[in-house]
C-alpha cells in the first residue's frame, strides 16, 4: 500500500489523478488531499473517499506519507516543489513542472541537494508507440532526420471549457503563465526534446483566434532549432475542430507520419505505408509515481525525463518571449 497526499485539486487533470491513485496505490485512495480551496478540496476528499486536511504543514510533516502529488495552478508548482522536495518523497507535478528557466534552475538545484525523484505529468514519450518510434529511429531505417512536428489541439476555447471557476485561471496569464501554446505545446516539446535531443533556440508565435478567452493565447506555434541540426515545429490550439493531429518525422530515407486515425505509419518514396512497431511501454503519470516508490525505475531513467521536463520549461519560456519580441531567442541552458 502507498500512501500518496494530493497536494491541490486545481489542475483539470486532478480528477484523473485521483482516479489512478484509487486503482493503483493499493490504498483505495488517496491518503490525504489539502487544497488552499477549503470548498473545492473538500468536494474531491468526499468524492474519492479521501481526508481532507487543510494544514499544509501537517500534511508535509505527516511520517505515514510515501509520495506526493502536485496538482495544483501552474504559477504555484515552483512554491509547493520548495518545501515538498526537500522532504525527500517521490513526487509528480502535473505539467509543466514549473514556469520559468529560472524556476527550472532551482528545481535542478533541489534536486542535486536532496535527491529527491520527481517526474511530472507528462505521457508521450512513454507510450509504446512512441517508444517503437524511437527505436526506429535508432534503427536508421528513417535516414537520418532533419525535421519534427507535433501538432496537439482540442475545441476549449470554442467549447468555452474554462468558464468553471475551478478551472478559470487556466485563462488567467498570472496563474496559469500562458494559454494554448504553454498548455498543449508543452507535450509536443516535450516528445521532440526525448526524441531530437536538446534544443538550442527558438521562434514563437502566439494568436487568440476565437476571442473566447482573450487574456491569453488559444492558438501557437513553435520553431526550434535542436543542437544536433534537426528543425522542429510544435503547435499548440484550443481551437481545433478536427484535422491532423500528432507526429511526423522527415528522414533522409522515409517519412514517419500520424494518420488521421492516430497510427504511426512510416514509408519512402514509392514505398508502401508500414506501421511503426511498438515498443516496450514504461509508466507514466501515477503509475510512474507508484513505480518510482517501488523501486521499479532505476536513477538513469528517473534523472533522463526530469532533465527533459526541466528543459522543456526552459524552451517554452523561450518560446513566449520569442512571440513577444518577433526574434529568435535562445534557450537557456
Amino acid at each position: 500500500m502507498i500512501r500518496i497526499a494530493v497536494i491541490s485539486v486545481a489542475h483539470i487533470h486532478a480528477k484523473d489523478f485521483c482516479d489512478s491513485i484509487c486503482k493503483l496505490s493499493g490504498a483505495g485512495a488517496p491518503y490525504v488531499i489539502w487544497d488552499d480551496n477549503q470548498q473545492r478540496g473538500r468536494t474531491y476528499a468526499e468524492r474519492f473517499g479521501s481526508r481532507f486536511e487543510p494544514d499544509l504543514d501537517k500534511v508535509l510533516a505527516d511520517p505515514a506519507v510515501d509520495a506526493f502529488s502536485i496538482c495544483a495552478e501552474n504559477k504555484s508548482h515552483m512554491a509547493l516543489l520548495r518545501r515538498v522536495l526537500p522532504l525527500g518523497k517521490p513526487t509528480i507535478t502535473d505539467k509543466p513542472t514549473v514556469t520559468t528557466s529560472a524556476e527550472a534552475d532551482e528545481v535542478a538545484a533541489l534536486l542535486a541537494k536532496y535527491k529527491t525523484p520527481l517526474t511530472c505529468g507528462f505521457f508521450n514519450p512513454f507510450h509504446a508507440e512512441n517508444r517503437g518510434v524511437a527505436a526506429l529511429m535508432a534503427s536508421g531505417e528513417l535516414g537520418t532526420v532533419t525535421h519534427c512536428v507535433f501538432r496537439n489541439g482540442h475545441n476549449a476555447a470554442y467549447g468555452r471549457w474554462f468558464d468553471s471557476p475551478d478551472l478559470a485561471w487556466f485563462v488567467d496569464p498570472e496563474l496559469s503563465c500562458g494559454g494554448a501554446l504553454f498548455d498543449m505545446g508543452s507535450h509536443g516539446v516535450h516528445l521532440l526534446r526525448h526524441l531530437c535531443g536538446p534544443v538550442r533556440e527558438v521562434w514563437a508565435m502566439t494568436a487568440n483566434v476565437a476571442g473566447t478567452y482573450p487574456k491569453v493565447d488559444d492558438w501557437g506555434v513553435i520553431q526550434m532549432r535542436f543542437d544536433n541540426g534537426v528543425l522542429g515545429r510544435v503547435e499548440g490550439s484550443w481551437v481545433s475542430t478536427g484535422g491532423p493531429r500528432g507526429l511526423e518525422l522527415i528522414g533522409s530515407k522515409r517519412t514517419l507520419f500520424t494518420t488521421r486515425e492516430g497510427a504511426l505509419m512510416y514509408a519512402g518514396p514509392n514505398e508502401e505505408a508500414r506501421p511503426v512497431p511498438r515498443g516496450d511501454a514504461r509508466p507514466d503519470r501515477i503509475a510512474r509515481l507508484v513505480a518510482i516508490v517501488r523501486g521499479e525505475l532505476s536513477r538513469e531513467e528517473i534523472d533522463e525525463d526530469i532533465a527533459a521536463s526541466l528543459d522543456e520549461v526552459r524552451i517554452m519560456d523561450a518560446a513566449y518571449r520569442s512571440a513577444a519580441n518577433g526574434g529568435w531567442v535562445p534557450v537557456a541552458g
